[in-house]
């Protein structure tokens, strides 16, 4: 794994563990959830219409997420795009969030 991020990042508790943290605010729904590995932030993925975890790394450049589904056991990070998958340990490219 070449992203340094990817191999420092955290595993900080869910702030809001029933949902994307704005999309529960705001009464709006998602498609899928990603956790910030920097803060706990849970955030909407991408095919969401608000995208709240892309836009929570545009504004604090906490640069890892991962899968906050179940099932899912991956890690995401924006600087250097780069995905790695928890059970293999292995990376990969052209995932996206």
């Amino acid at each position: 794994m070449s992203c340094t991020h990817l191999r420092d990042a955290g595993d900080p508790a869910p702030r809001t563990p029933d949902g994307c943290e704005e999309c529960l605010q705001l009464g709006d729904a998602w498609v899928e959830l990603r956790l910030c590995r920097s803060c706990g932030h849970v955030g909407c993925c991408d095919s969401s219409k608000n995208q709240h975890a892309t836009r929570h790394f545009q504004q604090t450049r906490h640069p890892v997420i991962r899968s906050f589904e179940p099932g899912q056991r991956w890690s995401w990070c924006y600087v250097d795009q780069e995905m790695a998958q928890a059970q293999e340990g292995a990376s990969g490219e052209g995932a996206q969030p």
